[in-house]
């Protein structure tokens, strides 16, 4: 179910190959006894039903979607191993309170149209029409025509979106179990992650215009190269970021794109994408006004002319004290070593945390690495995460134990 084969994993949105990776789920699902429902942006649950059904439901979940020759374990951990969590749960016998639900959100990578997470920010209420219909896919279409074409969707976009929105209280808690996509687990020797807060970027555009040239003809003294003017600012991310004195406040020129793009060519265009993320707002904001400011301040300096936008700016997020407690309880009746921690990387449990109290459990990776084919993790590292995830759903939703363990 990916369109390259073993070990890289290449799995696009309401793709073929997307679509029999929601057939095996669905069909997990019911393998262990779960009661399936889909919503109309394509978000998967499976339920277990409690003893007090009206209560609000403990969900966890992740996605199965995976940017081109990506790995086997983001994100697919946290769907497969919660189905292998409740299954257990059922073995022993447990009886929840609360209902448990296990679910695989829609779309949390952007391949496809440009936008994470998009099935949790459904869910959160913080996804608009405008802004869904506005992200096209290659084939220029936008979210709402695919998903008519496989099933999901809606009479218009706004429909979509209004089913799909969750209920105040009808999430009582959230927890999703992740891969680190880092190496200090690994590193420290440490067996579980107990994630404190969750980092969340804004998102950049620069744009630099110059006049170009021919790279013989046009003599130093009058050039304005906008080139050089995107170099500058990708050097003032790194030098404002460190500046802030903090590990948690990173940034990255991940696209720097020159035009015309010839050896001969004095660069007249150059487009910088820039991502800037922390678990400080503030902190964070004050590093893109800066970056802003120092990209006035080159383009007059190098003369040429500047434009720039905000893609997006989330807020960053904070783990429910509550959560964060349950995991690090069940990891230690476990005897499992936990390390309280944050996530630098883009998560749904980002949105969620707008919906109810979040929390995350993290296992380690090898050499902390992600997206791409060598991602791994140990057996018996998923066996670690699984259980503490189950233990975390069952304290979290209440019930009776006719077993000891599980």
């Amino acid at each position: 179910m990916s369109d390259h084969e073993n070990p890289a994993v290449t799995r696009i949105l309401f793709s073929p190959n997307d679509m029999l990776a929601r057939k095996f789920v669905k069909d997990l699902m019911r393998e262990n006894h779960l009661t399936i429902r889909e919503d109309a942006m394509g978000n998967i649950f499976g339920r277990l039903e409690g003893s007090t059904p009206a209560a609000g439901v403990v969900l966890t979940g992740s996605h199965c979607d995976a940017i081109p020759l990506a790995g086997m374990y983001d994100g697919t951990l946290g769907v497969i191993g919660a189905i292998e969590a409740l299954a257990a749960l059922q073995r022993a016998g447990y009886k929840p309170l609360r209902p448990i639900e296990v679910m695989m959100f829609t779309s949390e990578e952007p391949t496809r149209f440009g936008l994470s997470c998009s099935g949790s920010r459904a869910m959160a209420g913080a996804l608009t029409p405008e802004v869904l219909e506005s992200k096209l896919d290659s084939g220029g279409r936008h979210f709402l025509q695919v998903a008519n074409e496989v099933g999901y969707g809606g009479a218009s976009t706004q429909d979509m979106l209004d089913a799909t929105r969750v209920a105040e209280g009808a999430v009582s808690h959230f927890v999703e179990l992740h891969i680190e996509q880092g190496p200090l687990l690994q590193r420290e020797g440490v067996d579980i992650g107990v994630v404190t807060a969750i980092a969340a970027p804004a998102a950049l555009e620069v744009l630099f215009v110059g006049d170009g040239g021919h790279a013989g003809g046009q003599l130093m003294p009058d050039r304005n190269d906008a080139g050089l003017a995107g170099a500058e600012l990708a050097l003032a991310v790194e030098r404002h970021v460190l500046a802030t004195g903090s590990v948690d406040t990173v940034g990255t020129t991940g696209t720097f794109e020159i035009a015309p793009g010839a050896i001969n060519s004095v660069p007249r265009e150059a487009r910088l994408a820039i991502d800037i993320r922390d678990i400080d707002g503030p902190r964070r904001d004050q590093v893109v006004a800066a970056v802003l400011k120092s990209a006035e301040e080159i383009a007059e300096k190098r003369n040429v002319r500047m434009s720039s936008r905000i893609i997006n700016q989330d807020p960053p997020a904070t783990c429910h004290a509550d959560i964060v407690e349950a995991v690090a309880a069940s990891a230690g009746a476990l005897g499992l070593s936990t390390k309280r921690m944050v996530s630098r990387a883009y998560h749904d449990s980002l949105f969620m945390a707008r919906v109810a109290p979040t929390g995350m459990i993290f296992i380690p990776c090898k050499n902390g690495w992600s997206h791409r084919p060598d991602e791994f993790s140990s057996a018996t590292d998923i066996a670690n995460g699984v259980s503490v995830l189950a233990l975390t759903l069952a304290r979290l939703s209440g019930g009776s134990w006719p077993k000891a363990e599980l």
